[in-house]
């Protein structure tokens, strides 16, 4: 169950109410262990009193020993199958304690509480749960729905603006999905305001986690149309692995937000995809993002990460969901290495790079 609210203490009473668990545990990072779990914890003794495991902040810690940690600390702690694991993060977080809560005695309870602007808008929603494994993106994890997911915009004045980009990515990607009124307005300057309202924030979290659910609800375990989800992420994960074996990560919205320009340019090679949307996207990611750099030199590489992408039904296939048009998906399109490599020198050309 999706709950907006900035009213995230009271709606937690009311979960733990209904649940009665065994016991609650808290999985936080050394980020929101400092930053928002005594914003949590104030004045709720079910929560004041609850067991905080703690993990190291960082993708690169979304890792079987992260996991195994997790597992060993609610082992300790004697967690029966009633707990109920609160996830307090951002997607690290979130896929990390999901994993742990879903596989732990074959499944415990969770509540994910998003506490960035990418994890409320992406990783937190949908049920999917994992971590990675050997240098790839989520490569071992489950499908499983948590029990709630409440979705606040009161931890984000703590989130450095680049965090906030970060989110913004996923959320031009549902406004691509969903409709040209919905993805220019993303694209209004004020959208970015780093004085926001958090109530004027949250209306728009909500019209653009409403997207991924509508989607994820017709198909829950990405047989089918959920693929449409992976728009500029088969580019924006090559570009995010490339840079972990770099030693010098880059953040994942930062990479999708690269990603879909590829993409983008490679629906238009493929399917038409009208230039001056990709104009204006362009235009918006090259002012506010950090296009993710790479040369011609980069290809080869970029090629062979794309080939271990989830979504490949052959690994001498690598497939892309595309865009006809906004709001217009196509599925399971493929590219040749030669097209692909075009949409990476025009990406280049548009970036500046």
């Amino acid at each position: 169950m999706l709950i907006f609210t900035n009213r995230v203490q009271d709606s937690l009473a009311l979960i733990i109410e209904e649940l009665k668990p065994s016991a609650i545990f808290i999985i936080a990072d050394s980020n929101t262990f400092n930053n928002c779990l005594p914003l949590l914890q104030t004045g709720n003794p079910a929560l004041e009193q609850a067991k905080v495991i703690t993990v190291n902040h960082g993708d690169e810690n979304k890792s079987l020993e992260s996991l195994a940690h997790i597992w060993r600390k609610l082992t300790e702690n004697a967690a029966t199958r009633s707990a109920l694991v609160i996830n307090l993060g951002g997607g690290m977080v979130t896929d990390l304690g999901g994993f742990a809560a879903s596989t732990f005695k074959r499944g415990v309870h969770f509540v994910n509480v998003p506490t960035t602007l990418l994890a409320a808008v992406d990783a937190s929603v949908g049920g999917k749960t994992g971590i990675n494994f050997e240098g790839l993106k989520n490569q071992v994890g489950v499908f499983r729905q948590a029990d709630n997911v409440i979705i606040s915009t009161i931890f984000f004045k703590t989130l450095p603006h680049g965090e906030m980009l970060s989110g913004y990515a996923e959320m031009l990607k549902h406004g691509l999905l969903d409709s040209e009124q919905m993805f220019y307005k993303l694209l209004e300057p004020t959208a970015l305001d780093p004085q926001y309202d958090p109530e004027h924030l949250l209306r728009l979290v909500q019209e653009s986690v409403k997207v991924k659910e509508k989607v994820v609800e017709e198909d829950p375990t990405e047989k089918g149309p959920r693929k449409a989800l992976n728009l500029g992420h088969t580019v924006g994960h090559a570009f995010e692995e490339m840079a972990m074996e770099r030693h010098n990560p880059v953040s994942h919205g930062f990479a999708v937000a690269s990603g879909l320009v590829v993409e983008m340019v490679l629906a238009n090679i493929l399917e038409g995809f009208p230039s001056r949307h990709i104009d204006a996207l362009a235009r918006f990611v090259r002012e506010n993002y950090t296009p993710y750099p790479v040369t011609c030199k980069d290809y080869p590489r970029l090629l062979e990460l794309m080939s271990h992408d989830k979504k490949n039904i052959t690994p001498e296939a690598i497939n892309f969901a595309l865009l006809k048009d906004i709001g217009q998906v196509r599925l399971d399109c493929t590219a040749t290495a030669d097209q692909i490599q075009e949409a990476l020198d025009i990406y280049r050309d548009l970036m500046g790079l």
